[in-house]
């Protein structure tokens, strides 16, 4: 899976064919929330606070992890859509504006994987012109520079943490990020920023396995932010809990 984190809102409204990132309603019991069971040290509950929204809980331990990923599905074997990359202490999430008279299924899954050290960037001012929107930013695409004689590791082992990050501004809206991958087995990396004045890392790019050059088109307030990139695997997931949608609201779309 590659590309933005931002673009995960769009890729679920495809899937879910709506406008706004989707949701869910209606439990298939009479309480409105599902719970099947446990399989791992987190558990899930999902529960109908509206016909068409969704509100999903769960608590557990998860040592080690960077954090969990949120996913559903509207078949009972998939394909599974992520929504959200949650921090650890992040215990729920609201999924508004589902489809209708649809099945939901969700899952929590833990991830893993050290972080780089970080690398501050300061932009130029300027907004994202349209002059720099035409041009082709070939510098941008995930891709893979081979280097010979690096040595790897399992994700989960400190000596998987990536070296040389290093960020070079190519306009005042947009950063080529080029990196030594020391990571063996990882399902992907993430590209993470906190932006001046931000309390935390948030993932805003999720790239394929052994990719270590990819280009960031920034949002307004990352004119001055921090950057890491962290290869990830997967932990075990946790009970799937389901509901059911009802009928849309009046006045909901």
């Amino acid at each position: 899976m590659s590309g933005s984190v931002r673009a995960l809102a769009a890729a679920v409204l495809v899937a879910a064919g709506l406008s706004g990132i989707g949701g869910c309603a209606a439990s298939t019991e009479a309480s409105g929330a599902s719970r099947e069971t446990r399989t791992t040290g987190t558990v899930l509950s999902v529960t109908r606070v509206s016909p068409v929204d969704a509100e999903l809980s769960w608590h557990g331990k998860a040592p080690g992890a960077a954090g969990r990923i949120v996913e559903f599905a509207t078949e009972p074997g998939g394909p599974w859509t992520i929504l959200t990359y949650a921090p650890l202490g992040q215990t729920t999430y609201r999924h508004p504006d589902l489809i209708p008279k649809t099945h939901f299924s969700y899952r929590v899954r833990p991830y893993y994987g050290p972080a780089s050290r970080p690398v501050d960037v300061t932009l130029p001012k300027g907004a994202f012109t349209k002059a720099e929107q035409r041009q082709e930013h070939t510098w941008a695409p995930p891709r893979t520079i081979r280097r010979a004689g690096v040595r790897t590791s399992p994700v989960r082992r400190p000596s998987a943490t990536p070296t040389d990050l290093r960020a070079t501004v190519m306009h005042a809206n947009g950063i080529r990020f080029t990196w030594t991958d020391h990571a063996a087995g990882e399902r992907g990396y993430l590209l993470e920023d906190r932006p001046r004045g931000g309390d935390s890392f948030r993932p805003v790019a999720v790239l394929d396995p052994d990719i270590n050059s990819f280009g960031l088109i920034t949002l307004p307030n990352e004119k001055r932010a921090s950057y890491r990139v962290r290869p990830f695997v997967y932990g075990e997931r946790s009970n799937i809990a389901r509901i059911t949608t009802g009928e849309r609201p009046a006045g909901r779309g």
